[in-house]
């Protein structure tokens, strides 16, 4: 009898705790059901924050630049036919941008910008000059002016970029290897810095193929070099055109006019710029001003936050090697604010 009443309370006992353990997790199902997110991994951030700290008061300069960014853009067509305007009448970029055989004949000589020195023009150097501009009477709808900031980084502007009719890049930037769908693949000019020259491909003295090689990545683009600024950088700008010529590259080297870097640089000092001199992108920013109807800016950012997170930015979206202080980045980056907070020109600083 009492082995009878121990079997049946140790049976009891069983069954209540396995009816408490049906209703705990019936309860935790009804709490789960309610909070999904208990059952799910947190979701990763697009770009996770790396450790940072914020350099002194630039979380309010940034603050600053935000309030005044105007979101909510729209072109002013007035505003932006009196710049045109003004900039083509200074400037006359269609036609003086490039050094052609046209505005710089045999004989003459040629007043090289920033630096002060001239060089007279051989036959052999007139060969190498455009006979004429590619941007004589022509316009395009839309154009997109790539910068390299860090900016670009995950933002998904490749599309929107390669949408532009015309698509003007800085410094033979890399396309590939995963930065397609950031900055897009489209190049209609680049532009190529002689140090480029200089320190990747030896100033072309050697081997030149890998320098062939690589501009297969802008097809068939105009290659913008500033071979008339500083005479240190003349003799390898003319090898890449020979080197281009002779490996029957399809894309179409052409050279900055110091002329026109000139009236362009007096330009924007005439629109507030006050200090350093004009980066390449500012001299871009100003061409594309004359050639297009609409003007759209990615990668024009100079701080090395993000501004909508504030995490930290790379210097480039390809790597992170800082700029000689030479160029004056937060006011070219005033000055294209105002210009789109005008509704000249669009400047994107947010993701695609």
């Amino acid at each position: 009898m009492r082995g009878q009443l121990l079997k049946t309370l140790v049976s009891l006992l069983i069954t209540l705790l396995c009816l408490g353990s049906l209703l705990s997790t019936l309860i935790w199902f009804m709490i789960d059901s309610n909070n999904e997110d208990l059952r799910r991994p947190v979701p990763q951030k697009k770009r996770p924050p790396k450790n940072f700290d914020l350099c002194k008061g630039c979380k309010e300069v940034i603050e600053k630049v935000l309030q005044e960014y105007s979101q909510t853009w729209k072109k002013q067509e007035d505003n932006y036919l009196k710049f045109r305007s003004t900039l083509h009448s200074n400037c006359h970029g269609q036609e003086m941008a490039f050094i052609t055989q046209v505005n710089t004949p045999v004989e003459t000589y040629i007043d090289y910008h920033p630096e002060k020195r001239s060089l007279k023009v051989t036959p052999e150097i007139f060969s190498t000059f455009v006979k004429v501009s590619p941007f004589l009477n022509k316009t395009w709808d839309t154009c997109a002016v790539v910068g390299n900031g860090g900016i670009l980084i995950d933002s998904g502007c490749g599309a929107a970029i390669d949408s532009a009719q015309f698509v003007i890049r800085c410094n033979l930037p890399p396309l590939k290897d995963g930065f397609e769908k950031h900055v897009g693949v489209k190049t209609s000019l680049v532009t190529a810095n002689p140090t480029i020259l200089h320190n990747k491909y030896g100033k072309l003295m050697g081997r030149r193929r890998a320098f062939v090689e690589d501009l297969k990545t802008y097809s068939d683009s105009l290659l913008l070099f500033p071979a008339f600024s500083f005479g240190a950088y003349t003799s390898a700008c003319l090898r890449a055109s020979y080197t281009i010529k002779d490996f029957s590259s399809p894309i179409q080297p052409v050279f900055f006019n110091p002329e026109y870097l000139r009236s362009l640089d007096k330009f924007w000092r005439s629109q507030g710029l006050r200090a350093g001199r004009p980066s390449t992108g500012l001299f871009m920013v100003g061409l594309a001003l004359e050639l297009c109807n609409n003007v759209h800016l990615y990668g024009f950012w100079p701080f090395d936050a993000h501004p909508y997170g504030l995490y930290s930015l790379t210097n480039h979206y390809y790597d992170d090697i800082k700029a000689k202080g030479v160029h004056a980045m937060p006011a070219e980056f005033q000055l294209l604010m105002q210009l789109h907070n005008d509704g000249v020109l669009k400047l994107h600083i947010g993701d695609c």
